[in-house]
């Protein structure tokens, strides 16, 4: 009986080029989206190689890097991602001498678009929908956009609990806006807000982008700077209620519903 060929096991950090995702995707390989909590491992086991000030989705690499048995990992190192990722990537190469630890830079300038970043949909489900996107090479089939009533701005954050605070009317910006359009080295997409709409800005802790959240929130109408570490607190998620009840915005589900148009 003739073999099947093996299928082969890559992980990826950030976003790597569409000329490396569609290569993947020709090859068949399984792809592992490495920035995501995909095994139930302590996080502090990614402290005997990463300082703990690195943020929790680098330190989330690591325990699933020596975890998932990876025969390549692809690491966006570019101006897209973060000089800590640089880092990571040298670390990892010494720690796993049989997977193949590799760096590229994703300056891809293509505009794919952001449907899903204005679509009603439930923002957990949405942010999901996002992360997954980055593992092909297609763009999302567009989506009736919505009328916002409430903004998320930044990273895709290691907990997604604390999207389930926000309505299905939420418009997504920041760093998680230029993921869906497959442009993660687009810094003024990356900096687009909306001045009419009350909005978050989130951050994970220790992460470089908090000074860029926290600015932008601070020149906002209606801003709120929240930063996280490995999980949401339940005092982060009290601020983030307390902030889209004054602004008479509410999930489905947990009170009053949303006071904007679909």
């Amino acid at each position: 009986m003739e073999k099947l060929p093996v299928q082969k096991r890559v992980g990826i950090v950030g976003v790597p080029p569409r000329s490396v995702i569609g290569q993947l995707e020709e090859q068949g390989a399984l792809i592992f989206d490495l920035d995501e909590p995909l095994v139930k491992r302590d996080i502090e086991l990614a402290s005997a190689h990463l300082p703990r000030v690195y943020c929790a989705i680098l330190r989330t690499v690591v325990i699933n890097a020596i975890s998932l048995d990876l025969d390549q990992i692809y690491i966006d190192v570019g101006p897209g991602k973060c000089d800590c990722a640089l880092h990571t990537a040298t670390i990892l190469t010494d720690i796993l001498p049989q997977t193949s630890v590799i760096s590229v830079k994703n300056q891809d300038q293509t505009d794919f678009g952001f449907p899903l970043c204005m679509t009603r949909m439930p923002l957990l489900e949405k942010v999901s929908r996002i992360t997954r996107s980055v593992q092909s090479v297609k763009a999302y089939p567009g989506q009736e956009i919505c009328v916002p009533t409430a903004g998320f701005w930044g990273v895709p954050p290691r907990d997604f609990s604390l999207l389930a605070l926000f309505p299905e009317t939420t418009h997504v910006f920041g760093w998680t806006r230029c993921l869906e359009n497959k442009t993660p080295d687009n810094s003024a997409l990356e900096q687009l807000v909306n001045p009419d709409i009350p909005t978050v800005f989130f951050a994970q802790s220790f992460c470089a982008k908090t000074a860029l959240a926290r600015h932008l929130a601070a020149r906002h109408p209606h801003g709120l700077f929240v930063d996280c570490d490995v999980t949401a607190s339940n005092s982060a998620k009290a601020k983030i209620e307390a902030f889209l009840e004054l602004a008479g915005q509410r999930p489905k589900g947990r009170g009053a519903g949303s006071s904007g148009n679909p």
